[in-house]
């Protein structure tokens, strides 16, 4: 399950609506955000965030909020009356650590509750189960890091989730966006630290091993990155760009599979024995970078036509072609096509 985040610190404008409804549309299900209210700016955010809960319900997606107790009141919200809350379409509350446990079990009887996955306790956990939680209703999420260097290490969130998983929570973590980054560092919003300036989709990838709902930390996703998110969700294909090196990539454009027996150094189209390729002239032999994109020229022989992705640096072949390279921005996903994995590759221009 995927969600993005939305922050009320400004007016909820008509840009901001459609983001959220073109997201809705390609399959993200889910809007996090957090309702820690400045002094003097209650009452706005109330209707703020009455306005994204409206706009949430209309495209029939979640609303989890980030509150402590003191702006649920100052907002003119209250934990004893959370049908005001569902009315405006609050799916859920993310609780900080000034709330008591019993008060989280009262509260997880009517509707999910999310509490801080790096601080829940075995002391926590039994006191929810001595106040009777609905466990069902209670989820474990992550923080995610504004600042450089001060994101989790992933042994550590692995054994973490682990912890979580064993004692039934759905677990969920933050990527960093590619727009709109989160100020006033502008540095992305992961939960793990080594997902800091990294591709987004592949940064969810990591994590869904083991979470189970992915949300965008950042305020914007790019729309090249929407549709890479969209192809994913509901085809389960990566979609890479290239850039051209020739006119030969024409051979090598639109879908493929990742071969079952997968090859440590390239990942091999199994579909280019399929493709009615012609005589492939070979070119002047280069480099192969990573993200390189090939196709085996005549003087391979049988193997003329295989068309494969480099994963590692590997030396000229005058019996390969070099004819595009995955754009730098979409390399990260390059580790992400596993055996019989479906990817497409698309040309775009030099950036």
């Amino acid at each position: 399950m995927f969600g993005f985040s939305i922050f009320l610190n400004e007016e909820l404008t008509a840009e901001t609506k459609h983001y959220i409804e073109e997201m809705s549309r390609h399959g993200f299900s889910g809007i996090f955000t957090s309702l820690h209210i400045p002094e003097d700016d209650a009452e706005h955010y109330r209707k703020r965030l009455t306005d994204l809960g409206t706009i949430a319900k209309a495209c029939r997606i979640d609303l989890m909020v980030d509150i402590s107790g003191t702006a649920l009141d100052r907002a003119g919200f209250s934990f004893n009356r959370l049908e005001e809350l569902m009315e405006i379409g609050v799916t859920g509350l993310r609780m900080d650590y000034h709330i008591s446990n019993p008060q989280i079990a009262r509260l997880s009887q009517k509707m999910p509750i999310a509490l801080n996955a790096s601080t829940i306790t075995d002391k926590d956990i039994q006191e929810l189960q001595e106040a009777k939680a609905n466990f069902d209703n209670l989820e474990a999420w992550h923080n995610y890091y504004p600042r450089p260097e001060t994101a989790l290490d992933k042994k550590w969130y692995r054994e973490k989730n682990q912890w979580l998983k064993d004692h039934g929570f759905t677990i969920q973590g933050f990527v960093p966006g590619d727009e709109q980054l989160r100020g006033p560092l502008y540095q992305g919003l992961p939960t793990l630290e080594e997902h800091r300036g990294m591709h987004p989709l592949a940064a969810a990838l990591d994590l869904l091993m083991d979470t189970d709902k992915v949300y965008i930390g950042d305020g914007g996703l790019s729309p090249d990155a929407r549709k890479q998110f969209s192809f994913y969700i509901n085809e389960r294909k990566l979609k890479l760009r290239i850039e051209r090196f020739d006119e030969q990539v024409e051979y090598v454009l639109g879908e493929h599979i990742n071969r079952q027996d997968e090859a440590r150094d390239v990942v091999r189209s199994a579909e280019a024995r399929f493709k009615k390729i012609p005589n492939v002239v070979p070119l002047p032999a280069r480099e192969r970078t990573v993200g390189a994109v090939t196709i085996d020229n005549a003087n391979y022989l049988r193997y003329m036509g295989e068309i494969q992705i480099v994963k590692r640096l590997l030396p000229t072949d005058d019996k390969v072609n070099v004819v595009g390279q995955v754009i730098k921005k979409d390399q990260d996903l390059i580790r992400h096509i596993k055996a019989g994995q479906k990817f497409s590759l698309e040309s775009v221009e030099k950036e």
